[in-house]
């Protein structure tokens, strides 16, 4: 159905698009790569859905400059990927991979060759298997190992990149990945997942130093976070709802904005003098990815939780089964004005993003208007949430093409560009079209 023209936004707002090292570059056992958590997790039998694993997936290690073009076409002026940590240390730490560093010269320079800022992540969950094998994220040392990454990639690639992204969604790596068990590295720890959190929040703090020594661009970190619905009217759901506020958007934000741990019941005995100030280290931009809210009532009496998650009813639903809510977007930004006041940093998303089940038609058309209605309701969502005072100052879609989904193998596609895995065939979406014609007419904004 048509949609009615998008309001303009800011001058100099940042558009772009969102991809992770594992989840398209393939090429796992090429020059030099050594094996990430995930290569180790998607090798054993029944973690992944389709058991498949990231070992080729879109093969952008062989195909960037055609993805390259790809973004070049769409008009986007920011492009964020990750580095792979195993590909530049195949170790973890000691001796660099230099053929890694290449890739990612030819990546960076691909780039800016067409006009865009290159946007580098440099942790987006796959940890270097020698590095988990010492413990990985529960062990305090990791995160002096990722600073000194950190250091080496910002000496190499400083110059160039236009904004630095630490960590992807620690949360997310924390809860699935140590907490569940659901995600690499596959371990079930549940609240003992705490010193994970303290970690990876020390490394970030740490790479923020490395990287101001190495680079002028400023720096960021992505975290992932979920408005909070009690789904009831007790004093028991609303107090579940603000532990589970405390433990998605709080935990991980708090600390970074100089408000120290929320208190959530956790043995902190990891945290030492002085990681506190190393965390809450100056930030230029808060990076926020943000999928849907989160339904919470009162646990059942014999739950290891605080809180019970419970599905949001009344909204449409995408191929993962999460509600398509633009309104949580706005209300989540406006939480985080209200939250931090003048702490707050100005805001970029990104991510932001749909999986359906997009297929080429008898033509070799793909066509997915659900994601089109998706990518409209967000952008005015964050139109409206500027309007309200909140500085966002980017927009990136995930994700540029469908790739490989984690735990989901290719079971779910969130892509612009509609990726035929077994050829490695990309197709842009009728998506494509519609943000292509978007980023052209929606310019400066008279609200700035």
């Amino acid at each position: 159905m048509p949609h009615a023209p998008m309001p303009e936004f800011p001058t100099g707002f940042r558009w772009g698009v969102s991809t992770s090292a594992y989840q398209i570059e393939g090429a796992a056992d090429t020059d030099g790569r050594g094996p990430s958590i995930w290569d180790t997790f998607a090798a054993t039998p029944g973690r992944i859905a389709d058991g498949s694993s990231g070992a080729v997936a879109c093969d952008h290690y062989h195909r960037y400059a055609e993805d390259t073009a790809l973004m070049a076409g769409l008009g986007v002026t920011a492009y964020r990927f990750s580095v792979s940590w195993p590909r530049v240390l195949p170790t973890g730490a000691g001796a660099v991979n230099a053929s890694g560093l290449d890739f990612y010269d030819r990546l960076v320079d691909g780039l800016l060759a067409n006009g865009i800022d290159p946007v580098a992540t440099l942790f987006h969950w796959d940890l270097p298997q020698p590095i988990e094998d010492a413990g990985g994220w529960l062990n305090r040392d990791t995160a002096y190992r990722f600073a000194e990454y950190a250091d080496l990639v910002a000496a190499h690639l400083g110059d160039r990149v236009k904004l630095w992204i630490t960590l992807n969604e620690p949360f997310i790596h924390m809860s699935l990945g140590y907490g569940t068990g659901e995600h690499a590295p596959g371990r079930t720890l549940l609240f003992d997942s705490f010193p994970v959190a303290h970690h990876q929040l020390l490394g970030h703090g740490l790479a923020v130093g490395a990287l101001r020594a190495r680079s002028g661009s400023p720096v960021a970190i992505a975290n992932n976070y979920s408005p909070v619905r009690p789904m009831g009217d007790s004093p028991a759901d609303h107090a579940a709802a603000a532990a589970y506020e405390a433990l998605h958007n709080r935990l991980f934000t708090d600390p970074l904005l100089g408000r120290g741990y929320p208190e959530l019941g956790f043995d902190q005995d990891v945290v030492r003098d002085g990681d506190l100030d190393v965390i809450a280290a100056p930030l230029d931009v808060l990076g926020v990815n943000y999928y849907n809210p989160t339904g919470v009532r009162a646990p059942e009496a014999d739950s290891p939780l605080p809180f019970a998650l419970v599905p949001l009813e009344g909204y449409p639903r995408t191929a993962f089964d999460w509600p398509v809510a633009p309104d949580g977007l706005r209300e989540l930004l406006g939480w985080l004005r209200d939250r931090y006041g003048p702490d707050l940093p100005p805001i970029q998303i990104t991510e932001s993003g749909c999986a359906y089940d997009d297929e080429p038609d008898a033509q070799g058309r793909v066509s997915d208007p659900d994601r089109i209605a998706y990518l409209d309701g967000h952008l005015r969502a964050v139109h409206a949430a500027i309007a309200d005072g909140v500085d966002v100052t980017g927009y990136f879609v995930w994700s540029l093409l469908d790739n490989w989904e984690w735990a989901e193998g290719f079971t779910k596609r969130f892509g612009l560009v509609h990726v035929d895995f077994p050829t490695g065939r990309r197709t842009p979406k009728s998506s494509y079209a519609w943000l292509r014609e978007m980023i052209a007419t929606a310019g400066p904004d008279p609200l700035r």
